[in-house]
């Protein structure tokens, strides 16, 4: 058996896991880092929790025995990715990267691109507006230095503390977010500004087509910086990939 570790936490890593899984000369393990309270099933071995930094992670894999390291995190997961291509170097494994695409405007969308959410807070402006964070929870706390703004706040899990700030509502859900539902409400809720990160693929994007559709403002925070390695697109270029790295056993005629 070879052994594979994922690096994941998005819907790309657990269709690659999958995919991968489904190889009987392969035995998959899927690291979450476990930020998700209630993560969905992800149909493989499941690890959950950090490594203890590039060190540990090199540890790991040289104490399991794994063939192939495979960074399928979020876009922003910039400390993990940059730990992943260190400790595979240090452990002398091949590593991997799924590289989800990041959204490009069109015609008719009005970005503002920053490069973090500190500096999306104060794009913002100093008159109040209705707005909608769509960043995720970690980093919403970034706003407090912003509370003349009207905020509806989406996440999956909840906000913990709530922000110090005047006026804030709460939305627990997990995508995909259809553009027909992120209009309905976008419109509901009078929204006059998005604050959203480059996530890249089809499951947020819907709050982008609504925003261009009504003409509403998106402060865009620009991706960071990644290790450059080997890397794909999309899930069957990954997997063609390891195919590439791993020739099944029925294809060596063995």
């Amino acid at each position: 058996m070879t052994n594979i570790l994922i690096l994941g936490g998005t819907t790309e890593a657990r269709q690659l896991a999958g995919k991968l899984a489904a190889r009987a000369d392969l035995a998959v393990t899927l690291s979450l880092a476990g930020r998700t309270e209630s993560p969905i099933a992800q149909g493989v071995p499941l690890r959950v929790g950090g490594f203890g930094g590039a060190q540990g992670l090199a540890a790991y894999l040289k104490e399991t025995g794994t063939a192939l390291l495979i960074d399928a995190t979020h876009p922003y997961a910039a400390r993990i990715s940059a730990n992943a291509a260190e400790a595979a170097g240090q452990a002398g494994v091949p590593i991997l990267a799924l590289r989800r695409p990041s959204w490009e405007p069109v015609a008719g969308d009005r970005w503002t691109l920053v490069d973090s959410v500190a500096e999306a807070a104060t794009a913002l402006g100093t008159a109040p507006r209705r707005v909608f964070l769509a960043i995720g929870r970690q980093e919403a706390g970034a706003f407090e230095a912003a509370p003349q703004h009207h905020y509806l706040i989406r996440s999956v899990d909840p906000v913990e503390p709530k922000l110090a700030v005047p006026d804030a509502i709460y939305l627990l859900a997990r995508g995909p977010f259809p553009e027909a539902d992120e209009r309905a409400l976008l419109e509901s809720h009078g929204i006059e500004a998005i604050v959203s990160k480059n996530s890249g693929g089809e499951a947020t994007y819907g709050k982008i087509a609504a925003a261009r559709a009504l003409g509403i403002d998106v402060i865009m925070v620009r991706r960071p910086s990644v290790p450059d390695v080997p890397s794909a697109d999309a899930v069957d270029q990954l997997a063609a990939k390891v195919d590439h790295l791993f020739e099944p056993v029925a294809e060596r005629g063995v």
